[in-house]
């Protein structure tokens, strides 16, 4: 928490999602961090200890936001981690995803209720 409000770190190398994700956590009371690629993922994390992290799957790699997944447990991520992914059917997604250790997964274009209704359950808890 920063100045009363919930950080979230959101990775991914499209700036229009990352514009409209910040406006949407913003004008819901929310501060965002955000990274371009993976290695700037893991240097916010570092820098600001987010309390929700935000990974899109692929980023300059097919399996980028993997690859990041692991480096935050390695570096003792407490966080919850949300895969953001634009491919795949949703089903098979999840269960790849729960394996993997993400906490869940949301499908681009992403709704906003449903991640602001995600977003108010894990950091209100």
């Amino acid at each position: 928490m920063h100045e009363g409000k919930h950080v979230i770190l959101y990775v991914d190398d499209d700036p229009d999602y990352r514009y409209a994700m910040r406006q949407l956590l913003e004008a819901n009371g929310m501060e965002m961090v955000e990274a371009a690629d993976g290695e700037e993922g893991l240097c916010a994390y570092r820098d600001h200890k987010p309390e929700l992290i935000l990974l899109d799957l692929m980023m300059e790699e097919i399996d980028a936001g993997v690859n990041l997944l692991r480096e935050l447990r390695a570096d003792g991520n407490k966080a919850p981690v949300y895969l953001i992914s634009s491919v795949g059917d949703t089903m098979s997604m999840t269960t790849n995803a729960a394996e993997l250790g993400f906490a869940g997964v949301f499908q681009k274009p992403v709704n906003p209720k449903a991640l602001l209704a995600v977003l108010q359950s894990r950091l209100h808890h």
